[in-house]
C-alpha cells in the first residue's frame, strides 16, 4: 500500500470516532424520548461502535508501523486483533440487549413521543448507512481488515435500525407494546450473527489463511507468463496480513544457469506479482533442476 493509501485509512479511522459518538448520541436521545427497549438495544450497539472506533484507530496506526528488529515481517496483523476484539464486543452488546429485553417481556410499556423518537433514530440510521458504505469501500480498496470490519459492523447496525423502525411502527399500529421487547431480542440475534462473522473472518487472517481462490489464479498466471527461462515453479504458498500479501514459492532453473540470469528471472517475477498486488512481500527459493517438486505447482508458459 502506498503512503497516500495509509493516510486515507488513518484519516477515516480518526473520523470514525466523532461520527460514532454522534450516532450513539442520537440513538440514546431517541430511547430517552420514547422509553423503548428496542431503541435502547439499538443505542447499546452504537456504544460498541464508539469503543470499536477507538480500537480501530489505534490498531491501524500500529499496523502501519514499519518492520523493526522485533517484528521483521511488519505489524500488519494488529488490524486482525482489532477486528477480533470488535467481534467479541458485538457479542457482549447482544447479550446485554437480551438481558434488558427479557426483563420487559412480562411488563411491556407503551412508547412516549413515538414519532419524535423514531424520526431521531431514522436520522441516525441514514448517517450510519452513509458512513458504513464509505468504510467498506475504502477498506476493500486499501485492503484494511480493521476498516472493513468496522464498516460491516456499522452496516449491521443500519439493518438493526431498519428492523427496529419497522417493528416499532407495527407496535404503534397494532397497539401491542409486547412487540418492543420481542423486537429487541430479534435485534440481539442479528447482532450475534454479525459478531460471529467479523470474528471468524479475522481469525482466518491470524491463522495465515491463503488468499482467495480467484486471487491465487491471478498470481499463478503472473508467474506462469513471466518465468521464461526457468524449468518450473512449485511449493507456491500465499497468505495475507492486513493490507500486505505474502507470496512464497520455489523456482527451478537449469543447473548450469548463472546466478545473475536466475536473479533476473526472480526480479521479473517480483515485478509481475507486485503489479497485481502492490507492496506484496515475495520470497523465491531458487533450486537447480533435479529437485523433487512438491506443493502447489505452476506450469511455466514458454515462448514460441
Amino acid at each position: 500500500m502506498n503512503g497516500q493509501g495509509n493516510q486515507t485509512i488513518k484519516r477515516l479511522a480518526l473520523w470514525g470516532i466523532p461520527i460514532s459518538l454522534g450516532v450513539m448520541g442520537l440513538k440514546m436521545l431517541a430511547w430517552w424520548v420514547t422509553g423503548s427497549v428496542a431503541l435502547l438495544s439499538d443505542g447499546l450497539e452504537s456504544l460498541v461502535n464508539v469503543v470499536a472506533a477507538f480500537i480501530a484507530f489505534f490498531a491501524i496506526r500500529y499496523a502501519q508501523k514499519p518492520a523493526d528488529h522485533d517484528h521483521p515481517f511488519g505489524h500488519h496483523k494488529a488490524e486482525y486483533l482489532s477486528a477480533v476484539t470488535e467481534g467479541a464486543m458485538i457479542i457482549v452488546a447482544a447479550l446485554m440487549i437480551v438481558q434488558e429485553a427479557v426483563g420487559h417481556l412480562s411488563n411491556p410499556q407503551p412508547m412516549q413521543a413515538p414519532v419524535l423518537g423514531l424520526a431521531i433514530n431514522f436520522a441516525a440510521g441514514v448517517l450510519n448507512a452513509l458512513w458504513a458504505l464509505t468504510l467498506i469501500r475504502a477498506g476493500r480498496e486499501h485492503r484494511s481488515p480493521a476498516l472493513t470490519a468496522d464498516g460491516q459492523h456499522i452496516m449491521s447496525d443500519v439493518y438493526t435500525s431498519v428492523g427496529v423502525l419497522i417493528g416499532l411502527l407495527l407496535a404503534i399500529g397494532t397497539g401491542y407494546p409486547i412487540f418492543d421487547p420481542v423486537l429487541a431480542i430479534l435485534v440481539a440475534i442479528n447482532i450475534l450473527y454479525q459478531g460471529w462473522k467479523v470474528t471468524s473472518n479475522s481469525i482466518d487472517g491470524l491463522m495465515d489463511k491463503a488468499v482467495l481462490p480467484d486471487e491465487e489464479v491471478v498470481i499463478k498466471e503472473a508467474i506462469a507468463t513471466h518465468a521464461e527461462g526457468s524449468l518450473g515453479v512449485h511449493d507456491l504458498k500465499t497468505r495475507r496480513a492486513g493490507a500486505v500479501t505474502f507470496v512464497d514459492f520455489h523456482l527451478v532453473v537449469p543447473a548450469a544457469m548463472p546466478v545473475r540470469e536466475a536473479h533476473r528471472i526472480c526480479d521479473r517475477l517480483e515485478d509481475a506479482i507486485r503489479a497485481i498486488h502492490a507492496g506484496a512481500e515475495i520470497t523465491i527459493h531458487v533450486e537447480p533442476e533435479g529437485e523433487k517438486a512438491h506443493g502447489i505447482r505452476v506450469k511455466v508458459i514458454k515462448e514460441t
